[in-house]
């Protein structure tokens, strides 16, 4: 499977996102400061960038983005755009993140791979999995003695700001789906309209 390997506080630089979006609070660079600043950026470059946004907070690679997503999310009624965040929100590696389940994306998405999770009571292993309202996504009981999950519980458990759209039970280690996310559930500034204008080229 391929895997995006980009050094994040370089690129968080370089897209003008903060690394606290990518779960690394305290990662950043000084490398070449202002290097963002050297030149007015053409609308080609703007829609580039913010599409190369999306996909590397969410860890997805351009085939997946435009096949899967970008044309799952023209099909739907609605705008487009919105339709597309609404997707990537509802990926069992985002809501894993956003559950306070794995400290990034990247860390829940292996941790999906292998297999500690269950949705509705089944154990599913694919990062992409949609999840849908009524969903409950845990760890499953195999995995919640590890290291990993364990420091998750208790009064010294870090303390999570859960999504307004899911719900979490800290000591069972379970999260519920309550509605589908909407567009100001998203936590990165994004224009998406962007995206939709690049792809409609």
């Amino acid at each position: 499977m391929a895997k995006n390997r980009q050094p994040i506080a370089k690129r968080c630089k370089a897209l003008g996102i903060s690394p606290a979006v990518m779960g690394y609070s305290k990662k950043e660079t000084n490398r070449n400061p202002g290097g963002q600043m050297r030149k007015k950026k053409s609308e080609y470059a703007l829609q580039l960038t913010e599409k190369q946004k999306v996909k590397f907070v969410y860890g997805i690679l351009e085939k997946q983005f435009r096949s899967y997503y970008f044309d799952m999310a023209e099909r739907q009624t609605g705008m487009t755009g919105e339709n597309l965040l609404r997707l990537l929100e509802r990926r069992l590696d985002n809501v894993v993140f956003r559950l306070g389940f794995a400290s990034t994306r990247r860390d829940a998405r292996q941790l999906v791979n292998h297999g500690h999770f269950t949705v509705n009571g089944k154990k599913v292993n694919i990062p992409s999995y949609l999840v849908k309202p009524g969903d409950v996504i845990a760890v499953r009981e195999a995995s919640r003695s590890s290291v990993k999950f364990s420091k998750l519980t208790g009064a010294d458990a870090p303390l999570v700001t859960t999504p307004e759209w899911m719900e979490r039970n800290k000591e069972a280690l379970e999260g519920k789906i309550l509605r589908m996310p909407e567009r100001s559930d998203i936590e990165f500034e994004v224009e998406e309209h962007l995206i939709v204008e690049l792809y409609s080229k």
